[in-house]
């Protein structure tokens, strides 16, 4: 899509070379965005997930700060479905101008290991353009199965294989791949009964029908802070301000352990390279703001902010790591 003026009148192109050259031309003309805002469409920043993820409330927070700075309209476009590769693959497929953007979390990569027959590769169709935060996962157990502790946990299931159960939003998913992590570096077997969503799984924990689980810091806060249900470990390397108290899984002497969920920003690939230096740069300047940093915290996220080179090696390193662990564990797609 342009961004120059006049150029609503150039006729269609739609094969990539000519989207690509079309896009060069245009990144001449990146610092005009102020200056093109009557003439230009919306960026639109894709969420491949539904509405008050944390990954939309990233998009939310980013996208009116950004339209600010650029001068230029900024929509939040939800595209939920197919474990976030339905909207992924709206961005991969859309013209590399800087016009569309994804906003995702690592579940990108690790479905390049669970759908080894998708239509793109995360890695070579898509342009890191930064990092925007970090969040972890709280292993919890809900207060009827009296686990105290993440050893507590280690143990009954090394008694009675296959007696404890645990729940996941869903195959594929951060809290799914956290529990088979510790299942492969513990050697642990606990039954994994996928949802469709957190709620649902969420519910059935507190009403008992469901023994264990990893969710995010946000949606296990005011439950464990009500007392119905208890905070095990932390996936990360170090505990949380939110909650001190809660030891890292590392603590446990299993390997590594931490489970910790980027988050950030990537354009379809051949996105000239001037128009990811600005968008890194803005993003740089906004993730700084003491309103975003309060937003990302109360959710349990911590903003971060990296190079666009920075963030391909950590896609990259995640890629392979989630690999291995979808091979050892013979985990498939639902």
């Amino acid at each position: 899509m342009p961004f120059a003026c006049g150029a609503a009148s150039m006729p269609r192109m739609t094969t990539p070379t000519l989207l690509r050259r079309r896009a060069l031309m245009l990144a001449a003309g990146a610092t005009l965005w102020p200056a093109a805002r009557a003439q230009t469409p919306p960026i639109r920043l894709i969420v491949p997930f539904t509405p008050g993820t944390g990954i939309d409330l990233i998009a939310r927070q980013v996208g009116p700060r950004l339209a600010e700075r650029l001068g230029r309209p900024v929509v939040v476009d939800n595209r939920a479905g197919a474990s976030g590769n339905l909207g992924t693959e709206a961005v991969v497929r859309a013209a590399p101008d800087g016009s569309t953007l994804l906003v995702t979390v690592n579940t990108l990569v690790m479905n390049r290991a669970l759908y080894p027959k998708l239509a793109f590769d995360p890695l070579k169709d898509l342009d890191p353009v930064s990092l925007t935060s970090w969040g972890q996962l709280l292993l919890v157990a809900g207060k009827g199965t009296g686990i105290a502790s993440a050893r507590d946990l280690v143990d009954r299931a090394r008694a009675r294989p296959g007696a404890l159960n645990y729940a996941s939003p869903g195959n594929g998913t951060p809290h799914h791949l956290a529990m088979e992590l510790l299942k492969n570096q513990a050697r642990l077997f606990i039954t994994h009964i996928p949802y469709r969503g957190t709620g649902p799984a969420v519910t059935d924990l507190l009403g008992g029908q469901i023994d264990v689980m990893f969710l995010p810091i946000h949606v296990a806060l005011q439950h464990v802070k009500a007392g119905n249900l208890r905070a095990l470990g932390i996936s990360s390397a170090q505990p949380h301000p939110l909650l001190p108290e809660v030891p890292p899984l590392r603590t446990l002497g299993l390997g590594e352990l931490e489970v910790d969920m980027w988050y950030g920003v990537l354009a379809p690939a051949g996105t000239p390279r001037p128009l990811v230096e600005r968008l890194n740069a803005e993003l740089k300047t906004i993730l700084a703001l003491p309103e975003v940093k309060a937003a990302f915290e109360t959710q349990g996220m911590s903003p971060a902010h990296s190079s666009a080179a920075e963030f391909r090696t950590l896609i990259e390193r995640d890629a392979q790591r989630w690999a291995q662990v979808v091979q050892a564990q013979g985990i498939k797609p639902d």
